[in-house]
């Protein structure tokens, strides 16, 4: 399907129809798996011809589609990155080996020695390591705002980053892992204007949209300039790869594109086909999901075990938070926190009797995962900034899967009464 004929297609069928022609795989309906490492050229001069447009964007090639090297890209990538950018609304994409290799490969091609960064707390443990640990042996410096639908707490945050060095990168992980909490996308975007106009640079906004993935949030429409997500929660689906996808305007991705050639932190070709057949399914896979979510939101609130349910339905309405919802999400997710009165004792106890419900990292598969936030994700926090984003040591990640809501509900109705 071309890309002149995709105007009004709705992010569902473009997950299922755009980015490969049957003409490309000799008449295959699904495509093929590109097993190779390299390509071969008719002559010397094409050769130079096809280097000379990678690399330079010049010569009689620019603009047809050849391949060098599978670091350098390869057709699944081709086909699995025009897909993410159409179902994202985005001018271009590029994927990667993990949600961290794109996570990490923006840092290193936008963020230099003396630089700031504005992140939200809580965010996903690697990506606070990433910021907090590793950047900053580099040079850079990070700084964090408690509520993203908070004007006030954002603009200090961001005033307090500035003071540290030139901001280069403003990051909205929303919803939150694990508590789920909001970023005001809008908002980040405005601020992010004038902040360029102050220091006569724009930061680039970041969103992390892995727990609402792409049907349930599109961060593009909002006027963010990168859309990350870990591909290997939703969009795989299945606990079964490893990916990460960035989309976004043409000249940042492309910038990424070829920073990518380097790292060689790319996508394979085989796992880059299972991604691109799992995104066929996502929008009914998170609908069952979200479903089976509200139920066992329901049934978690009404437990007096349960001390606080992170779940997006039940945002409050006239508030900051459920303004934002209202605006800028299509709906509540599946994977949500809920915290025990008591602490870590009362978790563990918990966790150890759940029989159907697996006692493990990651989110968004057909199974349902918990897992103990302080303990597991977010271990290497420091307990202040765990405690600032609101993760006790009594709080769990729920990612809800594709069981009977019954049977899931019934398995934490036992597993609580050992608490």
């Amino acid at each position: 399907m071309a890309k002149d004929n995709i105007k009004g297609l709705r992010p569902e069928t473009l997950a299922v129809a755009y980015g490969y022609d049957p003409e490309m795989g000799m008449g295959s309906v699904k495509p093929p798996i590109f097993m190779t490492s390299t390509f071969v050229y008719p002559t010397a001069q094409h050769a130079k011809n096809v280097h000379e447009a990678y690399f330079d964007g010049t010569g009689p090639l620019v603009g047809e589609t050849n391949h060098i090297y599978s670091r350098l890209g390869h057709p699944g990538l081709d086909f699995l990155e025009k897909r993410l950018a159409a179902i994202d609304g985005a001018e271009e994409a590029v994927a990667y080996s993990s949600g961290m290799a794109a996570h990490s490969s923006i840092a290193l091609a936008y963020v230099r020695p003396g630089d700031s960064i504005l992140h939200g707390r809580p965010i996903y443990g690697g990506v606070d390591m990433l910021y907090n640990g590793i950047m900053p042996q580099f040079g850079s410096h990070a700084a964090a705002y408690l509520d993203g639908t908070d004007e006030v707490d954002v603009r200090a945050a961001a005033q307090a980053a500035m003071a540290k060095g030139p901001l280069k990168l403003i990051i909205a992980e929303t919803p939150a892992n694990p508590t789920a909490a909001l970023v005001d996308l809008d908002l980040m975007v405005r601020i992010a204007d004038e902040i360029g106009e102050q220091q006569g640079h724009r930061p680039l906004v970041v969103v992390d949209n892995t727990l609402l993935g792409p049907f349930a949030q599109r961060p593009i429409a909002h006027g963010v300039d990168l859309c990350m997500t870990s591909l290997t929660k939703y969009c795989g689906g299945h606990s079964d790869l490893l990916a990460g996808g960035i989309t976004g305007r043409k000249e940042l991705v492309e910038h990424l594109r070829m920073q990518r050639t380097t790292w060689g932190n790319h996508l394979d070709p085989y796992t880059a086909w299972l991604v691109l057949r799992s995104l066929e399914s996502v929008a009914v896979r998170t609908e069952r999901a979200m479903e089976n979510a509200r139920g066992v939101a329901k049934f978690l609130r009404s437990h007096p075990k349960v001390a606080d349910v992170t779940y997006l339905g039940f945002l409050e309405e006239g508030s900051r938070a459920r303004a934002v919802y209202d605006r800028q999400c299509n709906a509540a997710g599946s994977t949500f926190s809920f915290h025990l009165h008591g602490g870590e004792a009362e978790a563990f106890r918990m966790l150890d009797q759940l029989k159907l419900m697996k006692l493990a990292v990651s989110l968004g598969g057909s199974e349902t995962l918990i897992c103990h936030s302080a303990s597991t994700t977010h271990y290497a926090v420091a307990q202040e900034k765990r405690l600032e984003g609101g993760i006790t040591d009594g709080t769990m990640r729920l990612s809800v899967g594709l069981e009977h809501v019954d049977d899931l509900i019934g398995d934490l109705k036992q597993a609580l009464e050992a608490v």
